[in-house]
């Protein structure tokens, strides 16, 4: 059996200093060419494989992040979670990163010691982990939320620019009486995207209706006992406006069931462009994709920066959805 070379057998036969070998093997200029040739040398010849945790204790650094994603219900059936961890993996990779996934319902707090960095994919029911970790000078980077109260990175959706151009769309399409139910509340993303709806009805001087703001939570269920009420209505919507295509779909089925056609009826937009969602809807919906993988990437790369120290912590990255036309939408004809 073969002996494994181990740091020692590499500087014997390069003929220089442990410590060079080590100074070559973590890639840093302080070594002479001629010691840095014999080195590499003798690391082919004895086919030397460096510890990689040698290395980080070398360099100081562990190279790893922490991940930290709000408890929900479903979580790994949500599409913004899958779209996190993809894109926060995709770049981990690329990065050579290793990452710590962290998932809390806020009372369990990540092992800061294990990690250089943190990124929060929301802060929702999360808030006192972001203050631990800033405590502690940790590197950190916010998804989901933009925040000017704390000196971190926020990279972002723009969810009321996002909004107030959904409506707008529809109201080029000829619609007036454009109802929308909201997501959850809680978050930011939802609030901004009610806010947007209220703003883009104003920009064109339409009045907002109380009786057409349906409050919902992002889920499917929440969307068909709105889409309910709203048809209901003695002077109900031309157009609904949904702030996730899951409930995009709720309101779809809801009208089928009720005899209501979409789009002919009513024209039907979403947020998100979720293929889980969409793909049991039985009209293509309109709706405004939002880049979460991008997003996820954004992030961990700022992050990764910000840890190796080529950028500040306290950037706030905006990133904007598309509007993706299908044909849950009419145009209404003239009178």
């Amino acid at each position: 059996m073969n002996k494994i070379a181990n740091i020692k057998d590499v500087a014997r036969e390069a003929g220089v200093s442990i410590a060079t070998v080590s100074r070559v093997v973590n890639k840093l200029s302080t070594v002479k060419r001629s010691n840095k040739a014999r080195v590499e040398a003798a690391v082919k010849k004895l086919k030397f494989r460096p510890n990689v945790s040698a290395q980080r204790l070398a360099a100081k650094r562990n190279n790893a992040i922490g991940l930290v994603v709000p408890r929900y219900a479903d979580i790994f059936h949500s599409f913004y979670a899958l779209q996190i961890l993809q894109g926060v993996g995709h770049a981990v990779e690329k990065l050579k990163l290793d990452l710590l996934l962290h998932i809390t319902s806020g009372d369990s707090f990540l092992n800061s010691s294990a990690v250089e960095g943190v990124i929060f994919s929301d802060i929702i029911g999360n808030e006192d982990q972001v203050d631990n970790v800033l405590e502690k000078g940790l590197p950190c980077v916010i998804m989901n939320y933009l925040t000017n109260d704390l000196p971190v990175t926020c990279v972002a959706i723009d969810n009321f620019n996002a909004s107030r151009k959904a409506v707008e769309y529809l109201i080029k399409l000829g619609h007036k009486k454009i109802a929308t139910i909201t997501g959850e509340l809680k978050t930011q993303a939802a609030i901004d995207r009610l806010n947007g709806y209220i703003k883009g009805l104003g920009k064109k001087k339409i009045d907002e209706k109380d009786s057409y703001v349906k409050y919902g939570d992002f889920g499917r269920d929440s969307a068909i006992k709105a889409t309910k009420e709203l048809l209901k209505l003695k002077n109900p919507p031309t157009a609904i406006f949904a702030a996730s295509d899951e409930m995009a779909v709720g309101v779809v089925q809801v009208c089928m069931e009720s005899g209501v056609s979409v789009p002919k009826d009513i024209s039907v937009i979403g947020f998100d462009d979720n293929p889980l969602a969409l793909r049991f809807s039985h009209v293509p919906i309109t709706t405004m994709r939002q880049p979460l993988h991008e997003m996820a990437v954004i992030a961990t790369e700022a992050l990764y920066k910000i840890i190796t120290g080529k950028a500040k912590g306290n950037k706030k990255i905006i990133l904007q959805p598309e509007l993706i036309e299908r044909s849950s939408c009419l145009t209404l004809p003239t009178a």
